[in-house]
């Protein structure tokens, strides 16, 4: 079984670029609160990385 990597949005996104707003839609996070499940691959590691400040997760 491929591990997983449990993300929620935990700030609102208010005053973020429309970069970073693209790649939380990107992460498929609409809400504050909202958790999604997506595989521990390189570019969902790399999209969590570039927005941080706005997320927390954890690996399931």
């Amino acid at each position: 079984m491929n591990k997983q990597l449990r993300i929620t949005l935990t700030r609102s996104l208010i005053g973020v670029t429309e970069k970073h707003r693209r790649v939380v839609a990107g992460l498929g996070l609409r809400h504050t609160n909202h958790t999604v499940e997506r595989l521990d691959r390189p570019e969902i590691r790399g999209m969590v990385n570039k927005i941080s400040y706005l997320l927390r997760w954890e690996e399931v």
